[in-house]
């Protein structure tokens, strides 16, 4: 580590520090429009396509389309490897000849979309989230429905509206029904929201017919990202009984630019609380699949919540095993996310359906404005760090996305 601070002069305390090591992909004024592997490591980013050309040369090819995708299938061994290798080169003063001018400040690059998302799917794993939506939404009844304490529930979404962070969302419209009213009207969506949740990126693909069991999580899964899985209340109120969320979520879903190798996250595992349920032996885990992660989130730069990932009911690899359980197959680049991550204290509600309590009790922020919903002009960041080895933390990078007004109708475009 202190060979590191040597001749990187990386602080100590940084987020994306020696223990962190995020993957992204990137482009850069000296390199065009030409994509790049890249690696954080303080305020740089070390360009991994050509520091395997000269350092990695059997896995160069794994990195040589600027893309994540390659690398993602290459599996277990070739991860474990290439970490270990950017770690000795990293921190060994030998190597700085070679790489130092293969380190570019991170102000100077354009982050990308770090991978080809194949498939996307969305679940609903905090205990406290669906508590307060089944308390907002059935008032004096059991909030949580008869089936979420034994399955890990969740709905498929679409992998060509994952967008990188920085991508301006623009506002959906669709059909919604307020109360009240007797039939449904279209227009842009007056009630639009963010979720704060963890994305799982999926590494080695699985074959058609084999479920991926809890004990099998970490050879299939890469890494973890910062999601934002944006929604329009008012849409999804009208269109999602029976079959489910869909034009309500499609829209966009915001991921951060880097990708954290789980290795990085061997001390932010925790116990999940479904260790203590009793399960069906399919999502039966002995290991730890918990993550201590603290999120915050910001609206316009002021703080409004943070969520704690470490209460979140049902563990990525329950997830997985769920998804997979009816023999469905999983590709390289499939994203899964946790769905809302909440706490029991008011601060930590990961939406603002909750922190709003559906519009009844309006954020207040610095400027004397409140939000219930989410307005035009709004920028939303979420952030999320984990501890590292000997009390350090690292960071998973931020999502961030700001609200553009919805396109005119046609009828108004024509004028």
């Amino acid at each position: 580590m202190t060979q590191a601070a040597a001749w990187l002069g990386v602080p100590s305390g940084h987020l994306f520090g020696l223990s962190a090591l995020p993957y992204g992909s990137y482009t850069a004024a000296h390199h065009a429009e030409e994509y790049r592997v890249g690696v954080a490591i303080g305020d740089r980013v070390l360009d991994l396509t050509s520091a395997t050309d000269r350092l990695l040369a059997g896995r160069a090819h794994l990195f040589a389309s600027g893309s994540l995708d390659e690398f993602l299938a290459a599996g277990e061994r070739a991860w474990g490897q290439v970490r270990a290798e950017l770690t000795r080169w990293l921190s060994q003063d030998q190597f700085r000849p070679a790489l130092e001018d293969l380190l570019i400040p991170a102000a100077e690059v354009s982050l990308r979309l770090p991978f080809t998302v194949a498939d996307y799917v969305d679940f609903y794993a905090s205990v406290h989230h669906a508590t307060n939506i089944g308390q907002i939404f059935r008032p004096g009844a059991e909030p949580l429905t008869p089936n979420w304490k034994h399955l890990p529930v969740g709905y498929h979404g679409r992998a060509g509206t994952v967008v990188v962070s920085g991508t301006a969302i623009r506002r959906p419209c669709g059909q919604s029904c307020p109360p009240g009213a007797r039939q449904p009207s279209f227009g842009p969506s007056t009630r639009l929201d963010f979720e704060a949740e963890l994305g799982f990126v999926v590494g080695a693909q699985s074959h058609l017919g084999d479920p991926v069991p809890v004990e099998r999580f970490a050879e299939h899964v890469f890494g973890v990202c910062v999601v934002n899985d944006w929604s329009a209340r008012d849409i999804q109120a009208f269109e999602y009984v029976p079959l489910g969320p869909f034009l309500g979520k499609s829209f966009a879903t915001t991921i951060s630019p880097w990708i954290l190798p789980l290795a990085a996250l061997e001390h932010a595992r925790i116990r999940p609380p479904s260790r203590d349920a009793k399960l069906l032996e399919y999502l039966t885990e002995t290991a730890d699949w918990g993550l201590d992660i603290a999120f915050e989130v910001r609206l316009n730069g002021h703080l409004i919540a943070r969520p704690p990932y470490a209460s979140m009911f049902w563990s990525p690899a329950q997830m997985l095993a769920h998804m997979t359980v009816n023999g469905a197959s999983t590709r390289s680049g499939d994203l899964f996310a946790s769905g809302t991550v909440s706490g029991p204290e008011s601060a930590e509600r990961g939406s603002l359906i909750e922190l709003a309590w559906n519009a009844s009790n309006p954020v207040p922020l610095p400027d004397g404005s409140s939000r219930s919903w989410l307005e035009d002009g709004d920028e939303l960041t979420i952030t999320a760090v984990a501890p590292g080895p000997n009390g350090t933390r690292i960071g998973l990078g931020s999502a961030t996305g700001c609200i553009l007004p919805a396109v005119p109708d046609s009828a108004e475009s024509r004028r």
